[in-house]
């Protein structure tokens, strides 16, 4: 049934495997079959694996796993396909030779709707037909027959530099990855059978590749694959509820097979040292031409493998109402065709990382960019691009509030900055304006409105109050207190000296926060946070310092990256660090301690790790530039993102 050397792979793997499962029953001390998280690291250490330049030991560890699971997987469609050409029988009435009983496809068999090869030394003679046989069943829709998979397995050396400097088999590559009958599968046939790793040996280096962190549900080499898969769904139309401008802007790029291209290549340079995005850049030109790409499209390719995360880096981080920011993209982006490409590959790349990683909140935050980077490339100018944008919202405003008093109408203008007027879309400016009427109206300290988009899938809160130091950071508290997670946070600060602050909050699960009973809850503890100082601070303070029962198992690293170039008026502060509950309100609460006036927050979470970007001013209005204060603001930060509630290591249960 098996060759000496596939019996030689079957031992090794099972080896591999016992040894695994006994460390797993020692470890748990049972009969413990699932290889999670909090066992990885510690069976990692236990058979042998340390960390090294490139990739940590448990990493390496899980990497190997990952083959000899998939060798196990090969060996099994081996050994089933021997049984099966041992035992089949001749069927007494052959239908004709149509359909999937055709006998021949472009010189290869057909048996069963299943292409084979009828000579043992087809690839041995024609190498190259070890390409052209998956792209011969992609065009025809026909799979590949066991038995022929497994003489491909056993001529994978034929694979070689010749092979690859060839242009038919880099012409019958390409094919497959651009075809419009659903790459996905080809390719993830070409992974298994080892062929797509010969082929692109770069890639080949990212097969099984995993992640250790909460955030990457996948090896590098299946995220790839789903991207490819996702990207052909765009441009089929298939994803357009959930994603409608990158499924039209995706059939507005001059060439398709760059942005495949791109795709394929952006996380191949992943595990090793150095930034995987300037790397990855460095393999896109060297395969490019390979692959018969012109000049230009080598460049764009290389170009968006360098700045893959740069559309979701500004739109989740950055604060794009800040007309800098916008600008400082469009410098990078330059033109309409590379931020088309951007856009549609950020949306497959993100949407491929996990099931629940993609949300509608983040659609919105690419949407707005792109729209904003789409307008200021097509010829919108800075100052008057800004100032027709107040003239729009504040006409959009003045219609929907057809009902008021001219003079209402215009005491409401004076209250807002052109900050305000474009940072918020017409609905929301709408009721914005009839909460604050009603607050003045009746003379309340405090006026909470919340709306759920369940487009976005957050609920939107706003609070409008009176302006006082540390604002920001008891309203944090007092969100966190109600259970809910902050997703964006605005900030403004009206002419008549009283905050109006929006907040998008979720719930646990990544869901609007939009049962009746919690949004009761949520005003309950906002208004305790907001009661003053003494008792509601302290209670603040005691309920979230409590440590959670689960402890997290991953430490993230404290990172305090401070930014006086990122934007005109504000210094930018951005904090890494993992993700656990109340961290927003000691963040903020730091930062009022120093002083500082927070203009506006970004706020977002990868897995385990937070990602919080403020951007500051000084309590004159100014950015901060004495470094001795930045120094001090930066310690004071850092000691907040200490993380000491990681999971102890597990005690061993001894193997004797």
């Amino acid at each position: 049934m098996l060759t000496r050397e596939e019996t030689q792979i079957f031992d090794r793997a099972a080896d591999f495997l016992w040894l695994l499962r006994c460390h797993l029953h020692y470890v748990t001390g049972r009969a413990e079959e699932r290889l999670s998280f909090d066992l990885q690291s510690e069976i990692a250490v236990r058979m042998g694996y340390s960390d090294g330049p490139e990739a940590r030991g448990v990493e390496r560890f899980m990497k190997d796993y990952f083959l000899n699971a998939k060798r196990v997987g090969d060996l099994t469609r081996i050994f089933c396909a021997a049984i099966e050409a041992a035992h089949q029988k001749k069927p007494r009435f052959r239908l004709p030779a149509i359909g999937l009983w055709r006998r021949e496809v472009e010189g290869f068999g057909v048996d069963g709707g299943r292409l084979t090869v009828a000579a043992p030394d087809r690839f041995a003679t024609a190498p190259v037909d070890l390409l052209r046989l998956f792209e011969v069943a992609q065009r025809h829709d026909l799979d590949i027959h066991p038995a022929t998979l497994r003489l491909v397995t056993q001529n994978l050396d034929r694979i070689d530099e010749k092979l690859r400097a060839e242009p038919e088999a880099n012409r019958l590559f390409l094919a497959m990855l651009t075809s419009p009958k659903d790459p996905e599968i080809t390719l993830r046939r070409l992974n298994e059978a080892g062929v797509f790793g010969r082929f692109l040996p770069d890639f080949g280096r990212v097969v099984a590749l995993m992640q250790y962190d909460r955030y990457h549900h996948y090896t590098v080499d299946e995220h790839t694959i789903f991207a490819i898969g996702i990207l052909h769904r765009v441009e089929r139309g298939e994803l357009k509820d959930e994603v409608p401008v990158a499924s039209r802007v995706v059939h507005e790029v001059l060439s398709r097979r760059v942005l495949y291209l791109a795709l394929l290549l952006h996380d191949i340079a992943k595990g090793r040292a150095g930034d995987h995005s300037e790397l990855g850049a460095d393999i896109a030109l060297e395969l490019g031409p390979r692959l018969g790409f012109s000049g230009e499209e080598t460049e764009t390719v290389a170009w968006l493998v360098r700045w893959h995360l740069l559309m979701s880096h500004v739109a989740f981080s950055r604060d794009i109402d800040d007309p800098k920011t916008i600008a400082d993209f469009v410098a990078e982006v330059q033109s309409l065709e590379r931020l088309r490409l951007l856009l549609v590959l950020t949306v497959a790349d993100i949407r491929a990382v996990g099931p629940k990683t993609w949300n509608s909140w983040k659609a919105t935050l690419l949407r707005e960019l792109y729209y904003r980077a789409e307008e200021l490339i097509s010829g919108g100018l800075g100052r008057e691009l800004n100032e027709t944008r107040v003239a729009t919202a504040k006409a959009a405003l003045t219609e929907a509030l057809s009902d008021w008093p001219a003079e209402d109408i215009a005491r409401h203008f004076e209250r807002g900055s052109p900050a305000y007027w474009v940072a918020c879309d017409g609905p929301t400016l709408a009721r914005h304006a009839r909460m604050v009427r009603r607050a003045e109206a009746s003379g309340d300290a405090l006026s909470i409105d919340s709306r759920v988009d369940a487009r976005r899938g957050v609920t939107e809160v706003s609070v409008y109050t009176a302006d006082r130091p540390g604002l920001f950071a008891r309203l944090a508290g007092g969100i966190a207190l109600a259970g809910a997670t902050i997703v964006d946070a605005r900030i403004f600060t009206l002419n008549n000296g009283k905050a109006l602050d929006s907040f998008s909050i979720q719930d646990a699960e990544g869901g609007a926060f939009d049962r009746p009973d919690k949004l009761a809850r949520l005003a309950a503890k906002v208004e305790l946070a907001l009661a003053g100082e003494g008792e509601p601070l302290r209670e603040l303070d005691r309920q979230l310092s409590v440590v959670p029962g689960r402890l997290s198992l991953f430490a993230v690293a404290p990172r305090v990256l401070i930014d006086n170039a990122a934007s005109a008026g504000h210094t930018v502060i951005e904090v890494n660090g993992r993700d656990r509950r109340g961290l927003l309100y000691r963040l903020t609460r730091t930062l009022s301690d120093h002083k500082l006036q927070i203009s506006s927050a970004k706020i977002s979470t990868f897995g385990e790790r937070a990602v919080d970007v403020f951007y500051v001013k000084d309590r004159f209005g100014l950015k901060i530039e004495d470094e001795q204060r930045l120094k001090a603001i930066r310690e004071a930060l850092l000691p907040v993102l200490a993380d000491d509630t990681v999971a102890p290591a597990r005690p061993s249960v001894a193997a004797e």
